[in-house]
């Protein structure tokens, strides 16, 4: 007896080949038959008709370290398609761990990946050493497949301790990084990821462990994977334009490994100021290949919806001179953002040279959400409405709303890039084979973004409504195709043999729904939420985790380990 037969649905089985109708047969957690299934016995049958059958979509950069532990269903992400995701990137990974840094590195990602402390504290047990004690705590718990990178500030925090901010690594201790580095990997880790971006400071405000190694730990680090079939590198290397020097050390990485090199994050913009950006960025991929490296650059498919709020301070510290102001303790900040002359300088900071520096265009900043009452006159008006209406300057009525809100205003950013010759760009991005579609940062920035929804925005948008692209091209750009990158064993496809991660979805009405503030994190923290229309079922290893929009019960989910589950990724 089969265990679940999908009938009457139109395939699209990933390669961007050309969809047909036929049925999929699934046993024992793999599809052994796509075409007409003469059998009738299963446990479970679906009615596909009028529906897409399709892969399940892979998300390459999330960071659901964390959330792993409180939320097995790693939501919102299934709710969109998603039944395998990629975490541990950017460096920031929670194993392996010291017992004397775990209260850093809570407070470390709640600074620089915006999840709430208590959360943190609360819904996480800190109770491993090693990176494999940590994968086998997650080993089966897990509505779907998770693979993790093995992070870089965590192995520079465990062997340097205090050092790891402000120093260089001693040869002694490069070699430790590279030995617990190899450990990581031994045990499952999917390869190395590290971040120089600007945008990423530690609670105490300065830059976090991996922004302080040299070039050469970065090449040395980077050479470990080389050693591992089925490894990967993920590197911030700049924020912006990247200079030459970034271009010849990612390429360097890459070489040195000769493992695929991808960076995070390309947003789609028809500025000419970011087009040049762009293409100068995306030159990497060229110069690396005359050197003997790969890079493929992230593009985030969808338009981003941004929340800020200065209560963490995360982007804004990335403003010129803003990066200490953004880390002092929350009475500290009031106290600054109270005083004149504090205001007055902290403006013209920001006006100063910084790839961020568009945020400090106060006027355009709509006030989301507030706490105080006094406040509540304001929510869906920008502050430059608000202050030319009280005869005041932008940053002064900015920073007023703010302190009654004890910092906890939400502040909207305009949403980038939901017109038409933005989303026709975006899809020529996606055509360019130096990009590969991803950077989601799902279970990260719980109150700034909302890019978890990208699969279902894409598809909505994209496909759906503007029919800019066929399902089957967009299909195999969240499936084969990241599967391919990361070496992904026998999934991103609807084939004989692969496993049986499928999702079933009305093209009639696919989409991501609105977003809001959904309060069920450890502690009684928030973040913001949001499903999707059109996924009708979605399974994972054979066994559905999503039926009409809603969770089922079942945790079929792998927990994906190099060289057992990955394969590949050579240069």
């Amino acid at each position: 007896m089969l265990d679940c037969i999908i009938r009457n649905g139109t395939v699209i089985d990933g390669t961007g080949g050309p969809a047909r109708q036929a049925d999929v047969a699934i046993k024992d957690g793999r599809i052994v038959k796509v075409g007409r299934v003469e059998e009738t016995d299963a446990a479970q049958i679906i009615d596909a008709t009028g529906k897409m059958g399709t892969p399940g979509f892979i998300d390459v950069h999330t960071h659901y370290d964390a959330q792993a532990f409180w939320d097995q269903t790693l939501s919102p992400s299934p709710l969109h398609g998603i039944t395998t995701v990629i975490a541990g990137n950017c460096g920031f990974t929670i194993a392996p761990l010291a017992p004397e840094h775990g209260d850093y590195m809570m407070r470390l990602l709640a600074r620089v990946e915006g999840m709430p402390l208590e959360s943190l504290q609360q819904g996480v047990p800190w109770n491993w050493s090693s990176y494999g004690e940590w994968l086998d705590q997650l080993d089966g718990t897990l509505a779907v497949n998770a693979g993790f990178m093995v992070g870089h500030s965590a192995i520079r925090r465990h062997v340097m301790g205090l050092r790891s901010v402000g120093n260089e690594a001693t040869p002694e201790e490069l070699a430790a990084m590279q030995a617990l580095l190899a450990d990581g990997i031994e045990a499952g880790g999917l390869g190395f990821s590290s971040s120089w971006a600007t945008t990423h400071n530690d609670p105490n405000g300065q830059p976090v462990p991996s922004r302080h190694a040299s070039e050469e730990e970065m090449v040395a680090l980077a050479s470990v994977c080389g050693r591992y079939d089925g490894t990967s590198l993920e590197f911030i290397p700049a924020v912006g334009r990247f200079k030459p020097e970034a271009i010849d050390l990612i390429t360097r990485m890459s070489a040195a490994a000769q493992r695929t090199l991808n960076w995070n994050l390309i947003a789609p913009s028809t500025s000419p100021q970011q087009l040049a950006i762009m293409d100068n960025n995306l030159g990497a991929y060229e110069y690396a290949q005359a050197r003997g490296g790969r890079i493929i650059a992230l593009t985030v498919p969808c338009a981003i919806e941004s929340r800020l709020n200065f209560e963490t301070g995360f982007v804004l510290d990335a403003l010129n001179g803003w990066r200490e102001p953004m880390s002092l303790p929350v009475a500290e900040k009031l106290k600054l953002l109270s005083d004149p002359a504090a205001r007055a300088e902290l403006n013209e900071l920001a006006q100063g040279p910084s790839p961020m520096r568009g945020v400090a265009k106060w006027h355009n900043l709509t006030v989301g959400d507030v706490v105080s009452e006094e406040n509540q006159q304001y929510v869906g008006r920008t502050i430059g409405e608000i202050a030319e209406a009280q005869g005041r300057a932008t940053f002064d009525t900015l920073c007023d709303i703010v302190v009654a809100d004890e910092l906890r205003t939400g502040l909207l950013q305009p949403t980038r890039g939901n017109d038409d010759e933005t989303w026709e760009l975006r899809v020529k991005v996606w055509r360019d084979e130096r990009t590969l579609l991803g950077g989601t940062d799902a279970g990260a920035h719980l109150d700034l973004l909302a890019t978890f929804n990208a699969t279902s925005a894409m598809l909505g948008n994209a496909v759906r409504e503007r029919n800019l692209l066929s399902w089957e091209e967009a299909v195999q750009y969240i499936t084969d195709a990241p599967a391919q990158m990361y070496g992904i064993k026998d999934r991103g496809r609807l084939a004989e043999g692969y496993y049986a991660d499928v999702n079933v979805i009305d093209p009639k009405t696919v989409g991501a729904r609105p977003t809001y503030p959904r309060y069920d994190l450890p502690g009684g923290a928030w973040r913001l939420y949001g499903e999707a229309d059109g996924f009708e079922h979605v399974l994972v290893n054979g066994a559905e985790i999503v039926r009409h929009g809603e969770f089922t019960d079942a945790r079929p989910g792998t927990l994906l380990r190099s060289g057992r589950d990955t394969t590949g990724t050579g240069v």
